[in-house]
């Protein structure tokens, strides 16, 4: 795994425990030579993660939309910054570029890369890794969602392995090396369309 994208805050939060967190995982991307792909911003925490890989001589690509790229928020240091048209085309790049995807604290667009990766897994379109780093109990509830969607009849008890969560840097990236993809379960039906 040589290319990691990362979803989180284009804030730092208020506990400083998240920030630390961005830092931890930078390191860990140095340390074991693992490219950062991001949303190419230098502010909260995506700027917290991509310096720290950067001033070690890490690797960091950002891929940032046009309508985004503004003087106070791109990060024109990073190793290589791409620019698209749209934020569609971003999710497009950074997915063709990644091995596999993080998630850290961060808002609505986190939340929407990390729900998009997995459905992306659930059918069977990507076989990455989707990881969550629940620092300081962030996501518990929405692991509890996760869990009520499973009881309430709405996802399939075995997607939920299709999450890796851990509350520490270096136990994710370990069980996200480990992962071994679902097998994809054969098709044991025909859907025939008939014309009136």
């Amino acid at each position: 795994m040589r290319k990691i994208a990362v979803f989180c805050g284009s804030s730092v939060g208020f506990d400083p425990i998240y920030k630390q967190a961005a830092i931890q995982l930078g390191n860990a991307f140095v340390k074991r030579d693992i490219t950062l792909v991001y949303g190419g911003g230098k502010i909260g925490l995506m700027g917290v993660l991509a310096e720290t890989i950067l001033n070690q001589g890490g690797k960091v690509i950002g891929v940032i939309p046009e309508l985004l790229k503004k003087k106070e928020v791109v990060d024109c240091n990073v190793t290589e910054l791409i620019v698209t048209q749209t934020m569609s085309e971003r999710k497009v790049v950074m997915s063709k570029l990644s091995d596999g995807y993080i998630s850290l604290p961060g808002g609505f667009g986190t939340l929407d890369e990390l729900f998009e990766g997995i459905t992306m897994s659930q059918l069977h379109i990507e076989e990455k890794p989707n990881a969550l780093l629940n620092t300081n109990g962030y996501y518990d509830h929405l692991l509890s969602q996760i869990e009520r969607m499973i009881d309430d009849g709405f996802v399939k008890s075995s997607n939920k392995e299709l999450l890796i969560v851990s509350r520490t840097v270096e136990d994710l990236i370990d069980k996200m090396l480990a992962y071994t993809p679902q097998k994809k379960l054969p098709v044991t039906s025909k859907i025939v369309i008939h014309d009136d």
